[in-house]
């Protein structure tokens, strides 16, 4: 028989499932992420689903693992400090595809350099500029080059990373490896924020591999892909941003395989986001315009996912203005209950003492705590001393650890960075408040909640009369956020035909009054047309109420909670590479490769050529990521113009796909 693992590690759980013959669930187990040592979470739920299986390691003969660290992290803002080296450009380029945003601060270099559209030298490498500026400490983790048309003749993008490698020794992105398309900035984005996560999903894979590996577990260890295709490890480690939506693509790749459903949204809640796909005639929609994870869209091919920072961990928060209200996330915080486990007394006292004061602190029900083995260079003065207290005291109060109106920024700064961690009231919270969830600590939650219920609102008003009635407030707004998410996700596939943006759709007034059920003179009716799978931990405590608010059937399948694991054992393995050709002057038609630019004197044997070579590099790429039995498709997209009354060649793009089953060895 042959038997797989699958493993997903999102932000509050690590889930592990086995599965024989890619047809049966043998077992599934949980145990909590843990950050500051992922080989301990990711270990723990391994070792819990052996022992539930009575499955021998050697048994295994494939592991999988999917993760939402790379999709959490953007979304959180958080990843290590990077450097930008940008050439050809201008200044001004860096306002483009919100580049400078994404940077947030990290340091960038604009060089003299790169190509023109047709793949030749605009202007040489300032590589004498690039070496002086590098010889200057700043505490970067890895770097990102971009170079004007350096999908056309990536030489300037290849040197510059040589030099960078040699100098350094820190991890390189080079934009043309991640993207065979135009658009520089977009490029250039998708290689900062690949750069940015490196060293967390490096960390991961060598954690996870070699937490398998004191299990006596050899099997190969794969990684599912943005577009839930499978990739090995090592492919991962260099290109981690295709690993963003990894864990939402599995899910989605699991639901298929739970339910057997073809034409369904897909709504996966976790501690930190809730992922909403389309799911079309079993597969998953691509999205053509690339991934976007929070304010970022990126130029990576991966499932067309909304994805909104709402889950079980999101902080609870007031909304400014009068008619404020309750807000869930964007960030995630650790529950009250789960700090609880951690430091009881710590935090029972804290809440003890803010419960006996007569008027609500800003901070009531916040805590801190450090991640250890962060790297933290290049930190502010006042970051690193706020850093210092924290690792000094432990698990504490936020209110004791801000001395200074500043130190609030500079918190803010060390929670993106991934140094420190705050916990709040979360739904979580809610949960273990109304007995929906019993695992941590439920009376450091109901005084939590308690705290929070004596908040008032913009108008003056308290919040709500008890822990109960916070709880149950909290809840609906979990509903009602996770209905706008689907109704947005159901929107932008049909807006089109209604000519406003999917958000402004989902959340105008007739489409409310519509769930409503508005009857007077005018009756409204509003839902959706499809059945929703609810997939995540706690989708049966709230999608239920997301279901009947939507008119909708709600399909709750088994194994709905480690469906991101199932997703990442029974995928494919798929490899695509990309190329163009063009013609810059009649007669001449240039294959634009990896080694540079060659021309053909005919339209037919260049677009051979390129494919031949695409044909190569993509059965490696899939042979290298473990698959057996290789499939190989190719597309052309060619472009053309009449002229006097013939067809003149302008461009070819070729894409070209590899895909087959990984291996699994058979016990």
């Amino acid at each position: 028989m042959a038997i797989a693992l699958g493993v997903d590690t999102g932000g509050t759980y690590t889930d592990a499932v086995l599965i024989r013959d890619e047809a049966e669930v043998i077992a599934s187990a949980k145990a909590l992420t843990t950050r500051h040592d992922l080989a301990i979470g990711i270990g723990g739920a391994v070792e819990n689903v052996l022992a539930a299986s009575g499955i021998a390691p050697d048994q295994i003969g494939l592991a999988s693992l999917s993760t939402t660290l790379a999709t959490n992290a953007l979304v959180e803002g958080q990843g290590g400090r990077v450097a930008l080296v940008y050439i050809g450009f201008r200044e001004q380029d860096l306002e483009g595809q919100g580049l400078r945003a994404a940077l947030g601060g990290d340091p960038a270099l604009i060089l003299p350099g790169g190509h023109t559209h047709a793949g030749l030298p605009a202007r040489p490498l300032d590589s004498a500029a690039l070496r002086a500026w590098l010889a200057e400490e700043r505490g970067i983790s890895a770097y990102a080059v971009a170079a004007q048309f350096a999908t056309r003749n990536p030489e300037h993008e290849l040197e510059a990373a040589q030099i960078i490698a040699e100098m350094t020794g820190r991890p390189v992105s080079c934009s043309h490896h991640l993207s065979a398309r135009l658009n520089g900035p977009k490029r250039a984005l998708t290689a900062v924020l690949n750069a940015r996560l490196i060293g967390m999903i490096a960390r991961l894979i060598r954690q996870a591999g070699g937490k398998l590996r004191d299990l006596g577990i050899s099997a190969p260890l794969m990684v599912v892909r943005g577009d839930g295709a499978l990739i090995s490890a090592a492919q991962a480690g260099a290109r981690p941003i295709e690993t963003i939506l990894s864990g939402p693509a599995a899910s989605i790749v699991g639901a298929r395989w739970l339910t057997g459903v073809d034409t369904a949204l897909v709504s996966d809640i976790g501690g930190t986001t809730t992922d909403v796909a389309v799911l079309r005639g079993g597969r998953p929609m691509i999205d053509p315009a690339g991934a976007q994870v929070g304010p970022w869209r990126t130029m990576v091919e991966a499932v067309a996912m909304h994805t909104t920072g709402l889950g079980g961990d999101s902080e609870v928060h007031l909304e400014d203005g009068l008619e404020g209200g309750l807000a869930l996330g964007p960030r995630r915080v650790l529950p009250a209950c789960l700090i609880a486990q951690e430091a009881p007394e710590v935090v029972h006292r804290a809440l003890d003492a803010q419960l006996r004061r007569t008027v609500p602190g800003d901070h009531d029900a916040a805590f801190v705590r450090t991640v250890p083995g962060i790297e933290a260079g290049g930190l502010a003065d006042r970051d690193a001393v706020l850093l210092a207290r924290i690792v000094e005291g432990g698990v504490q109060p936020v209110a004791a650890i801000l001395k200074a109106r500043p130190d609030t920024q500079a918190l803010r700064r060390l929670v993106g960075r991934g140094l420190v961690q705050v916990s709040g009231v979360t739904p979580s919270d809610a949960s273990h408040v109304l007995g929906a969830a019993r695992i941590w600590d439920v009376e450091a939650a109901e005084k939590a909640l308690s705290l929070m219920a004596r908040r008032r609102t913009g108008a003056g008003n308290v919040l709500a009369g008890s822990a109960v009635e916070m709880a149950q407030m909290i809840t609906r707004r979990l509903t009602d956020q996770t209905v706008l998410a689907i109704l947005e996700t159901g929107f932008a596939e049909e807006a089109a035909d209604f000519g406003l943006p999917a958000e402004q759709l989902a959340r105008h007034a007739l489409t409310q009054r519509g769930l409503d059920g508005h009857r007077g003179l005018v009756r409204l009716d509003a839902g959706l047309n499809v059945p929703v799978v609810g997939l995540g931990a706690s989708a049966g405590c709230y999608y239920p109420a997301v279901g009947t608010r939507l008119g909708c059937e709600m399909i709750l399948p088994e194994h709905a909670g480690v469906a991101n694991a199932i997703g990442a054992v029974v995928g494919r393995v798929t490899i695509r590479r990309s190329g163009t050709v063009t013609a810059p002057t009649e007669g001449v038609f240039r294959v634009h490769l990896e080694t540079g630019p060659v021309d053909y004197s005919d339209a037919p044997g260049a677009l051979d050529a390129l494919q031949a070579a695409l044909e190569l590099a993509a059965r490696a790429g899939a042979a290298a990521a473990g698959a057996e039995d290789i499939h190989i498709t190719a597309t052309r997209d060619l472009r053309t113009a009449e002229a006097a009354s013939r067809k003149v060649f302008l461009e070819g793009e070729i894409t070209v796909e590899a895909s087959g089953r990984p291996r699994i060895a058979v016990v």
